[in-house]
């Protein structure tokens, strides 16, 4: 769906490229995030893809089509953008927001209504509710989830979001990831996603794309980039607790066996990773779980040895 080729991006005032000789492939459906040190050119990667900023050199692809061939406001009007800051229109009511794109592409009022409360109900705000409020009425949060809605109301294939939850207070940033992760894999949207936190790297991504002083570094699943860091700096900027970090990738269900629990054995949901039931067992000071589905059948059981297993991670390579 989205393909890089060879990019680069020079500034008249830099001494090196911003963007230097980056390929990158992200499958349609697949969400890749883009990460690294501030200044490695993640956010101007992902901003040539939509042509706020024009590309020095080198090809780039949506949906087959080079994005320099097409008109940029047409370009832009086919992709959904979400920035840290929002950008909503304080003096528009939150449907006017959302509708800013059906309006632009002419589409007649009755749809634009019907799709402006098929969003927000989608990102989980009360159309009926908030459709008349104005964004100043609004949390952080809630403002954060009708920045997505505008995104996503002309059904753009591709979504760009640009450290989308760094403006929203850490308590809640967890679950809008997980609110947003399955709006966004529920939809089939392409999106590439720009952060400078590991764990939402790790959380959000299919594939992650580790970047540094505008090349690319390693390009792979999250599983991947724990398990085999291609190089120091990569295991350095992922984190030497990655053994924990994989965890998180491995839901209690994947990896129970079905074996008879006493029924004093504390209980945790199939759902919960394996960094989570982890804590659980610290927590009560027990050495295995019952593993339950929603509707409380048994699942089987998992043992602190079995994770201590799974977290083992391999060494990164001399840099």
């Amino acid at each position: 769906m989205i393909r890089l080729q060879g990019v680069s991006k020079t500034f008249p005032d830099s001494p090196r490229p911003a963007v230097d000789h980056f390929d990158l492939d992200v499958p349609t459906g697949k969400t890749c995030v883009l990460i690294g040190p501030s200044g490695c050119g993640k956010t101007t990667t992902m901003r040539m893809i939509n042509r706020l900023i024009e590309p020095t050199s080198g090809r780039i692809l949506v949906d087959s089509e080079p994005v320099t061939h097409a008109d940029p406001v047409g370009l832009r009007r086919r992709i959904g953008y979400v920035i840290q800051q929002i950008g909503l229109f304080p003096h528009m009511t939150i449907a006017e927001n959302v509708a800013t794109v059906p309006k632009l592409l002419g589409w007649k009022p009755e749809r634009i209504r019907a799709r402006v409360d098929e969003m927000l109900d989608l990102v989980g705000l009360d159309p009926g509710q908030y459709r008349a409020r104005h964004p100043r009425h609004l949390s952080g949060g809630q403002r954060q989830r009708v920045g997505v809605a505008r995104a996503l109301a002309a059904d753009p294939p591709v979504m760009l979001m640009d450290e989308p939850f760094g403006a929203v207070d850490p308590i809640i940033r967890t679950k809008l990831q997980s609110e947003f992760l399955f709006i966004l894999r529920r939809l089939r949207k392409t999106v590439i996603l720009v952060t400078h936190d590991i764990d939402e790297a790790i959380r959000m991504g299919d594939l992650v794309a580790v970047m540094r002083e505008g090349r690319l570094l390693q390009y792979d699943t999250p599983e991947g980039l724990l398990s085999r860091p291609t190089d120091a700096f990569v295991a350095d900027f992922v984190g030497a607790d990655r053994a924990l970090k994989r965890l998180s990738l491995i839901t209690a269900r994947e990896v129970c066996e079905p074996v008879t629990v006493h029924s004093d054995t504390p209980t945790v949901a199939g759902s919960a990773t394996l960094r989570d039931v982890l804590a659980a067992l610290l927590a009560c000071g027990a050495d295995s779980v019952q593993v339950r589905d929603g509707n409380g059948a048994m699942l089987g059981e998992l043992t602190l040895a079995a994770i201590r297993r799974l977290a083992v991670t391999v060494e990164p390579q001399d840099a």
